[in-house]
């Protein structure tokens, strides 16, 4: 993984020194994106979480509470979106348990001594991440598909619900992978994340934002999650889509943008790299 390299000597009669060069191109990431990819296939128990959790709720929401809140038996097709940004929360979840142990265990003291980027650690993780969240993600439109979701979208509406989805996993998972790093332990990286995975409940994901009390329903209008899942169903079910999309995409470069910065500064601090 490192090469040495033999350096002209400093002075004369002196041994020529020894250095340590990086690996070349994104050899280092790779190694660590397989690394995480081998983690997550070996914790089975996340994996299947990440895909039977959202699935229990959609099948709650749309046989026991779907008949009040839409009698005419199309809820399905409005809930799907929400369901969908909730699987990718939970998936993503477990992304900042990993990183809390690799910051507890010791292995990033290991890596230190290594030429490598301070970056490539993360990028392994999120990669990963990202992978198995569009995975769980799939599943979870298929057993959709299974008990009555009827999407309207075209292929190039799928593409771009798709390319969206795909961009909020990266935006969550980059956010979860940061506060992996501030946490002290992967108990407290858990607890922290409680409050990411719970902002789609305050959202158009279940009911439409009129339906809420005034005070929580400008809450719900102008949280992050809201337009996400609103361009998503325009997508996938040809509802009104307005601005929705422009604040979608904008808070999830915004998101990627603050946990990269932030997640960069903070594994710098805690591995002592520069």
């Amino acid at each position: 993984m490192t090469t040495l390299i033999d350096t002209a000597p400093s002075r004369a009669g002196s041994a020529p020194a020894l250095v340590r060069s990086r690996p070349a191109g994104l050899t280092a990431e790779a190694v660590f994106i397989r690394r995480s990819i081998t983690h997550s296939l070996r914790d089975t128990e996340a994996l299947l979480m990440a895909v039977f959790l959202p699935t229990m709720l959609m099948l709650l929401f749309t046989y026991v509470f779907g008949g009040a809140l839409d009698p005419s038996g199309g809820y399905v097709n409005y809930v799907v979106p929400g369901i969908i940004l909730l699987c990718a929360g939970f998936g993503a979840s477990s992304t900042a348990m990993y990183v809390a142990r690799d910051m507890t265990t010791g292995i990033i003291d290991r890596f230190r001594t290594m030429p490598l980027r301070a970056g490539a650690v993360l990028t392994g993780h999120v990669v990963a991440s990202v992978l198995r969240n569009l995975f769980a993600t799939g599943v979870v439109i298929g057993v959709a598909l299974l008990v009555g979701f009827r999407p309207t979208a075209t292929p190039l509406e799928w593409v771009a619900a798709i390319a969206l989805i795909a961009l909020y996993i990266l935006a969550i998972t980059y956010l979860f992978a940061a506060i992996g790093l501030a946490a002290g332990s992967p108990e407290a990286a858990n607890a922290y994340g409680f409050i990411l995975l719970f902002l789609p409940y305050l959202s158009s994901a279940f009911v439409p934002v009129e339906t809420l009390p005034d005070w929580l329903a400008w809450f719900a209008e102008h949280q992050p999650i809201t337009p996400i899942i609103e361009t998503i169903r325009s997508l996938l079910m040809g509802t009104p889509m307005g601005d929705s999309a422009w604040w979608a995409v904008g808070w999830c470069l915004l998101f990627i943008a603050v946990a990269a910065v932030w997640g960069a500064w903070l594994f710098r601090r805690k591995a002592g790299r520069r």
